[in-house]
């Protein structure tokens, strides 16, 4: 049997394990990233550990999220993270270079290699052929210090792309076809490959938009191949010896395939709140638009804005709508200047915004109350934008133009002649805004600086034999880390400040749920399928330890912050009757005895105390997170060992 590419890269990265479908796997890690809404943590992590210098190939932190400083907090926190970058090794990419993903594809990326970022959104890199991945802060940390990066082994999915997009047809809306065929879950424990014949018409920016979208699968990774078309990327970035011809073998197996024929395929939209809320562009024309944004690491690249640009030339947008344009990098921005395409866009009446994730996360540009905004971004959960009674749609850069200028959703096919847009032959490098660290030598006396916003991690202890707890809260279905943990403008300046952002925690579900969990000292909370999907914050672990939160006990988890409450030290189980769910209520006396025991047979049981009745749940630990638990997480267990 052939390999496929996911399995080519991790069998030369192996470092613990077997290639299994659900085994667990230690992989070596080549590069990382980190963003500054969770980089601050991870380096404050990273500096626990005790290691005097990074151990990856590479190791870069960009400052992308919190770019917006009404106050000292976010500047505070650059300052400290550029200070951490000099000292242990780390490139620093600056406040206004760009958004993580889009300046990594341009500038760091490399087929066959492995990448860890504290951002879900990293599986972007796979477009050119990388295993990239996300990852919670401590899991960075530990990988930048040289140490394995644990998944378990995913299974293996293929989608064959045959045919070709029709005009005003984009990669968005191929991510979002795959979105509508297996939902928010049905990527689960699995790496998405992409192949077929369609993918040779294909360029970088649109596969890098398909493996970034790829995240709302809840996939692991995604993954497309290297090939000529990698090629000429890399050498318009003036990098082609970076690249190295990666496909798949021809006898590679897969659990599941897929087949798309492109030429069917017609601009499509995700409706509030999932991204996998499906409809036809053509079906919504009746919807007013109040807002538009077009950006973030999904659809900022030069193509993108070039082919918005082209749409917006000599016309201007809606009197109803306000629009917002954010490239994805600084060298984005300068060639849209450079040939005029900027000026095309400004002259629409659309506003420029800096070279961040802005509106994505919530920091700035918010929509009115009650707003429709219609957005080329990724996630469009209630309340992420900001706003919470907004009505987000996700949207390919063809619909946001053409839904700006007439002021309601808008088919692109109904303006005519779809433009042509031709991409450079070589970019415009300037990297001056990528700083490089000190020397070995000179790190030694570098101090780091630390502001007043920066406050000590919340202590987490080892693992008891027995909890007893107050179900503290029960949510439902798809339960987000933005329901979790929420972003936005007031929040993200205290992501290294646990205990401010702990009034914040679930107040998208409970805004009483804080003080409740306090007041009870130790807590279970129950959720149903899915829970903890979206952004890989491990904030959303971190603040609920803060909390005295002990377990979760739901129907199923999102992979990563499955792995962040582990890291933490919670305990993540799961109901073996998912009917159980519907019989425990909100505020119950309970208790889970004996797990030590059970963290090796896998076997729990949650009693009622206040009823008498008991409740079987099931967890699936390797041996190392059961040492982890043990010690009282990731951070405890690394020390120790």
């Amino acid at each position: 049997m052939g390999y496929s590419i996911a399995q080519k890269i991790i069998r030369a990265h192996l470092l613990e394990g077997e290639m299994k479908a659900g085994q667990e796997i230690g992989l070596r890690i080549d590069q990382t990233l980190t963003q500054d809404a969770t980089g601050t943590m991870a380096y404050l992590e990273f500096e626990a550990i005790g290691i005097p210098r990074v151990r990856t190939e590479l190791s870069v932190a960009y400052v992308d999220h919190n770019t917006l400083q009404s106050g000292f907090e976010n500047a505070d926190d650059h300052l400290y993270i550029q200070s951490v970058a000099k000292k242990y090794g780390l490139r620093f990419s600056r406040p206004g270079n760009g958004i993580c993903h889009q300046v990594h594809l341009e500038r760091f990326g490399k087929p066959g290699k492995t990448l860890i970022g504290s951002d879900s959104h990293t599986p972007t890199g796979g477009g050119i052929g990388m295993l990239a991945m996300g990852a919670g802060g401590m899991d960075v940390a530990v990988a930048m210090g040289g140490g394995a990066y644990y998944i378990t082994m995913p299974k293996l999915y293929k989608v064959n792309l045959t045919g070709t997009l029709r005009p005003w047809v984009s990669a968005k809306d191929i991510s979002l076809e795959i979105l509508r065929i297996l939902s928010v879950k049905g990527g689960v424990g699995a790496i998405i490959e992409w192949g077929g014949e369609g993918i040779r018409h294909l360029t970088v920016p649109q596969r890098a938009t398909i493996t970034n979208m790829g995240t709302e699968l809840g996939a692991t990774t995604s993954i497309f191949p290297s090939d000529e078309v990698t090629r000429a990327f890399l050498a318009a970035q003036g990098r082609e010896e970076d690249y190295i011809p990666l496909e798949s073998d021809a006898d590679a197996e897969y659990d599941r395939v897929i087949d798309i024929d492109l030429s069917t395929l017609r601009p499509l939209l995700a409706c509030p709140h999932s991204p996998d809320n499906i409809r036809a562009a053509e079906d919504l024309s009746d919807i007013k638009v109040d807002q538009v944004c077009i950006g973030s690491c999904t659809n900022s690249s030069l193509a993108d804005m070039l082919k918005v640009a082209a749409m917006l030339k000599g016309r201007h947008i809606a009197d109803s709508v306000s629009l917002s344009v954010s490239p994805g990098s600084r060298q984005v921005l300068t060639m849209l200047a450079d040939c005029g395409a900027l000026s095309d866009i400004l002259e629409s009446g659309a506003r420029l915004l800096e070279c961040a994730c802005g509106p994505c996360i919530g920091m700035g540009f918010s929509p009115n109350s009650e707003g429709v905004s219609l957005r080329t971004f990724n996630r469009n959960f209630e309340g992420r934008s900001g706003t919470k009674d907004a009505q987000v749609y996700l949207v390919s850069p063809e619909v946001a133009v053409a839904s700006a200028l007439t002021g309601h959703i808008t088919d692109p096919r109904t303006l005519g002649d779809c433009p042509e847009i031709t991409l450079p032959a070589s970019f415009r490098i300037d990297d001056s805004a990528i700083l490089m660290p000190a020397d070995e030598e000179e790190a030694k006396n570098l101090t780091v600086r630390r502001g007043p916003n920066i406050k000590p991690m919340p202590e987490s202890v080892p693992l008891p034999d027995v909890i007893d707890a107050t179900l503290t809260l029960k949510v439902g279905d798809n339960i987000t880390t933005d329901h979790i943990m929420p972003a936005g403008a007031k929040i993200l300046p205290y992501r290294s400040n646990i205990p401010y952002m702990s009034r914040f925690c679930f107040s998208v579900c409970d805004e009483t749920f804080p003080e409740r969990a306090l007041a009870a000292g130790a807590s279970v909370v129950v959720g149903g399928s899915n829970y903890g999907q979206g952004s890989s914050r491990e904030h959303a672990a971190l603040v609920p330890l803060y909390l005295g939160v002990k377990a979760v006990v739901a129907k199923s988890f999102a992979r990563i912050h499955a792995a962040n409450l582990i890291n933490a030290g919670i305990l993540p189980l799961v109901f073996e009757n998912p009917e159980d769910y519907d019989r425990l209520q909100q505020g119950a006396h309970v208790q889970l005895s004996g797990l030590h025991a059970a963290l090796k047979s896998g076997k729990f049981t949650l009693r009622d105390t206040d009823t008498g009745a008991e409740y079987p749940l099931t967890g699936s630990f390797s041996e190392r997170q059961i040492a982890m638990l043990m010690a009282g997480g990731l951070l405890k267990y690394t020390k120790g060992v």
